[in-house]
C-alpha cells in the first residue's frame, strides 16, 4: 500500500478508508510494545487535565452521572451487568470498556451497541485535531488509552447519556478514567494478581492501586476480598470518609428460574455488584426511595431482565467454526474466554470442562462414562433419523499469554482443574499473538511469517510438556492417530505439543483434520490472552 506522512507528519493514504485513516491515526499514539510504561505510575497524571480543558470536557465531566468500576478480575462483567440493568430500567447509558477483541468501537457502547463508524469518526476527529492543533513539546500528544479515555469521555457528552459507566483500564489511582472527581458510586471488583510489574508485589499494594478511585464521600461498593486486600481497602476508604460496603453473591433464587447472561458462577459475584452500583446510582439520582435497597427478597423485573440479556464477548464464548462445511461445523467448536490470571484461569477451566459436557449441538448425544476416573465421550449423532457413527469428542488447548504473565502459575492451574473435572488435553497448540502492540485496526497477515520471534511459545511448551511428563499415568492415553501425522507446518512437535508459527496455521491445521477425518470432533479452548481470543473471532467468524 502506497503511503506518504502528511505535513503534519501523520500519515496519508489514497488506497485508505476514512475509518482505517482514523485508525492509522490513532495507532501513532502507541508509544511503547509494553504495559510497564512509567505512564502507568503517575508520570504526568496531572496532564490529564490539561487533555480535557483543551477539549471544553471539565465541566461536561463533572456533570456526569458517573458510575466507576476497578478491579483485577470481573470489571467488564460487572460494568456489562451494571449497563444492562439500568438500560433495561429506561435510561441512556455509555459504556466503555477494554480492551477490545475485534473492533476499537467495542470500547465505547451506546445503549448497549457498540458506536457507529459514523459517530466514531466524527468525535474522533474532533478529538485529534483539537489536541494535535494544541498540545506541544511540554503538553504532547496522549498516549494511546489516555486518548482513548478522552475520547469516551466526549462521546458521553455529546450523546448526552443519562449514566456513564467507566471501566478503568489498569490499576486506578493513575488510569486515564480517573479523572472523574465526583462520580455517583465506585465499585472494585475481586482483586488478585495481575499486572504486578506495574501495580505491586502484594495484594496490599495492588488494593492500594485499586482504591485510588475512592473520592470523599463518595459510597463504593466492594465483593468479599482476601484479608491483605480489604485492610487496605478499609484503610483508604476510611481516610475518604467513604462509605464501603462488602456486597454478597446474588442469590441465584432472584433470577425466578433464569440463567445469567454471563456463563460461570463467579458471575454471581459480578452480579450482585452491579446490583448495589445499580441501586445506589437509582437512589443517589432521585430515582428511587431507599426502602427499595433494603429489599433483599426479590428483584425488580427490569433488574432481571438485565442481568439476564447481558451479553459480553470473549468471555465463557461457545463458537462454532463458521467456515468449515455447514453440515460439519459443530465439528470444530471453538470455546474461547480472555482468562490471564492463575484465577480467572481455573474459572475458565471449570467452565470448559462442564460446557464441553452439556454442548449439544444437533440433538447430538453425549454419553458420560466413568473411565478410569475420568470421561470419555462417546458421542452418537441422530441425523435425519439415522444412527450416525460413534464420534469421539477430542479436547484440544490453544494458548497464548503475555510474557509478563508466568506460565508457570497459569498452565499447571489449567491443566489441575481440567483433569479434576475429568477432561485431559489431547494436544496443546502454542501460538504467537496477530495483535501487534503498535497498530490498531484489520492485521494482514500470512500464513508464515519467517520473522516472527517463537522464542516465547517455546518456553510455553516447555512448560506444559514438563507438567505433562509429571502427570504421566495421570493424563489420557497416548495422541490419538489423528493428531499425529501432518505436523509439518508446526515449528516445534512434541508428543503433547506444538508451536505453530501463526495463529492461521494452527487453525488451518484443525480445519483440515476435521474435514479429513469424519470420526474427528474438535472442542478447543482458546485462553490466555483476550488479543488472542480477539484474534479466532475474527478467523472463525464469517
Amino acid at each position: 500500500m502506497a503511503e506518504q506522512e502528511g505535513d503534519d507528519g501523520s500519515p496519508k493514504s489514497s488506497s485508505l478508508t476514512p475509518y482505517e485513516e482514523a485508525l492509522e491515526a490513532l495507532s501513532s499514539l502507541i508509544t511503547r510494545r509494553t504495559r510497564a510504561d512509567s505512564s502507568n505510575m503517575g508520570d504526568q497524571f496531572d496532564v490529564l487535565f490539561e487533555y480535557l480543558k483543551m477539549l471544553d470536557l471539565d465541566e461536561q465531566i463533572s456533570n456526569m452521572k458517573i458510575i466507576h468500576v476497578a478491579g483485577t478480575k470481573g470489571k467488564g462483567s460487572t460494568c456489562t451487568f451494571t449497563e444492562s440493568i439500568l438500560r433495561n430500567c429506561g435510561f441512556h447509558t455509555g459504556l466503555f470498556t477494554s480492551p477490545h477483541l475485534i473492533d476499537v468501537r467495542e470500547r465505547f457502547r451506546l445503549d448497549g451497541m457498540e458506536i457507529c463508524e459514523e459517530k466514531f469518526l466524527a468525535y474522533f476527529w474532533w478529538c485529534y485535531d483539537r489536541l494535535k492543533e494544541r498540545t506541544d513539546d511540554n503538553v504532547p500528544m496522549p498516549t494511546y488509552f489516555r486518548f482513548l479515555a478522552l475520547l469516551a469521555f466526549k462521546i458521553f457528552a455529546a450523546e448526552q447519556v443519562d449514566v456513564a459507566i467507566m471501566e478503568v483500564g489498569l490499576g486506578g489511582k493513575y488510569d486515564a478514567t480517573n479523572v472523574v472527581q465526583k462520580p455517583i458510586v465506585c465499585g472494585i471488583t475481586s482483586l488478585g494478581y495481575d499486572h504486578m510489574e506495574i501495580l505491586g508485589n502484594t495484594l496490599g499494594e495492588i488494593a492500594g492501586e485499586k482504591a485510588g478511585i475512592f473520592k470523599d464521600r463518595i459510597p463504593a461498593f466492594t465483593v468479599p476480598q482476601p484479608d491483605e486486600a480489604m485492610h487496605v481497602l478499609e484503610e483508604k476508604a476510611s481516610q475518604l470518609n467513604v462509605p464501603l460496603q462488602v456486597v454478597p453473591p446474588l442469590d441465584a433464587k432472584l433470577l425466578n428460574g433464569l440463567r445469567l447472561g454471563l456463563e460461570g458462577e463467579h458471575q454471581y459475584l459480578n452480579a450482585g455488584l452491579a446490583i448495589a452500583l445499580c441501586s445506589t446510582w437509582l437512589k443517589r439520582t432521585g430515582h428511587l426511595g431507599d426502602t427499595y435497597l433494603e429489599q433483599t427478597d426479590t428483584l425488580p423485573e427490569q433488574f432481571i431482565k438485565g442481568l439476564t440479556c447481558a451479553s459480553l464477548q470473549g468471555r465463557a464464548q461457545i463458537v462454532p467454526d463458521q467456515h468449515i462445511k455447514s453440515e460439519r461445523s459443530n465439528d470444530l467448536v471453538f470455546f474461547v474466554d480472555g482468562a490471564h490470571s492463575p484465577e480467572s484461569m481455573e474459572v475458565c477451566a471449570r467452565w470448559f470442562s462442564l460446557a464441553i459436557k452439556e454442548y449439544n449441538p444437533d440433538q447430538t448425544l453425549f454419553h458420560q462414562q466413568p473411565d478410569n476416573s475420568k470421561f470419555s465421550h462417546e458421542v452418537v449423532k441422530m441425523h435425519h433419523g439415522e444412527k450416525g457413527a460413534q464420534r469421539k469428542s477430542t479436547p484440544i488447548l490453544v494458548f497464548n499469554c503475555l510474557t509478563v504473565r508466568d506460565p508457570q502459575l497459569l498452565l499447571p492451574c489449567l491443566m489441575k482443574t481440567c483433569a479434576d473435572h475429568g477432561v485431559y488435553f489431547k494436544k496443546a497448540l502454542f501460538v504467537p499473538s496477530l495483535s501487534v502492540y503498535n497498530k490498531v485496526g484489520p492485521q494482514t497477515s500470512t500464513l508464515a511469517d519467517s520473522k516472527v520471534d517463537l522464542s516465547w511459545q517455546f518456553t510455553l511448551q516447555r512448560v506444559w510438556e514438563n507438567l505433562m511428563q509429571g502427570n504421566k499415568g495421570k493424563c489420557t492415553d497416548i495422541v490419538s492417530e489423528e493428531l499425529k501425522d501432518d505436523m509439518e507446518m508446526s515449528a516445534s512437535n512434541c508428543e503433547h505439543s506444538a508451536v505453530f508459527p501463526s495463529l492461521p496455521m494452527a487453525i488451518k491445521w484443525l480445519r483440515d483434520r476435521v474435514q479429513q477425518n469424519q470420526s474427528v470432533r474438535f472442542q478447543v479452548l482458546v485462553t490466555g490472552s483476550l488479543h488472542l481470543v480477539g484474534d479466532v473471532l475474527k478467523l472463525v467468524r464469517k
